[in-house]
């Protein structure tokens, strides 16, 4: 484990506000996300990840003159997903500033997109999202579309297609722990990462410092990304956006 893991905090917009979502649903109105941003900037964050919840699934595409204001405020490299179908989105997003594009319904859809934007920016800078979620039986799916559109198949079998079509990095989200701070699915995380050569980033299901740690230590995840920890702050989550210190991230004793 290297010594300073990678920690992303991911930054929701829903009509270019910024939302915390609960299971992908019930959005809860935080702020503007440059703001949050402003506050990131400096605190020791290596990236944040910027999602449009809605695009996708309402089939908008990325609203580039916003994310550009965005980026003019950011310090530190960004990844950009929601709404993106084609190369010339790709091209434009990269262009405004962001280093990393995140792609997830479009991979369903047309899977020779990453092919496409991987020959032109590199592996490196391209990211498949897989959102999925346990059925009845315990069996995971993945799902698109903002968490909408299930399908047959399941978050390891996925993740080594993205790798196969040429995808640098794998989002892994877990829709069952989204927003409610009770740790990340160790176990799936862990399958995923033990599948593939390529980096996988977990998300879904922080509320502190130590499942952060258990993620990367157990979960063998390459970078931990999380919302709630990141905007709520104390038992009664109020609003505050807020970073842990460098110490307690980044003790050398336990990397």
């Amino acid at each position: 484990m290297s010594l300073r893991p990678r920690i992303m905090p991911t930054l929701l917009l829903k009509e270019d506000a910024l939302v915390k979502t609960i299971k992908f649903s019930k959005p809860n109105y935080l702020g503007d996300p440059i703001n949050a941003l402003k506050i990131f900037n400096g605190k020791g964050v290596d990236e944040v990840c910027i999602l449009d919840i809605d695009a996708s699934y309402k089939k908008k595409e990325p609203n580039f003159g916003y994310l550009k204001d965005i980026a003019s405020e950011a310090f530190m490299p960004l990844s950009y997903g929601g709404g993106i179908t084609n190369l010339n989105q790709i091209k434009e997003i990269f262009y405004i500033g962001y280093e990393k594009v995140i792609i997830n319904s479009s991979f369903i859809e047309n899977p020779n997109l990453i092919k496409e934007a991987a020959n032109f920016a590199g592996s490196q800078s391209i990211v498949v999202s897989i959102d999925y979620k346990k059925n009845l039986f315990g069996q995971r799916f993945c799902y698109s579309h903002g968490g909408k559109a299930k399908q047959k198949i399941g978050p390891v079998e996925l993740a080594v297609k993205a790798q196969e079509y040429g995808a640098g990095e794998i989002f892994l989200n877990s829709i069952d722990r989204d927003g409610t701070m009770q740790g990340y699915d160790i176990e799936i995380i862990k399958e995923v990462v033990d599948a593939l050569t390529i980096p996988v980033t977990a998300c879904g299901g922080a509320k502190n410092v130590a499942d952060i740690k258990k993620v990367l230590l157990e979960g063998k995840a390459h970078a931990a990304a999380a919302g709630s920890m990141f905007v709520y702050y104390g038992p009664h989550k109020a609003v505050l956006i807020n970073v842990p210190s460098e110490k307690d991230l980044f003790d050398n004793n336990i990397y």
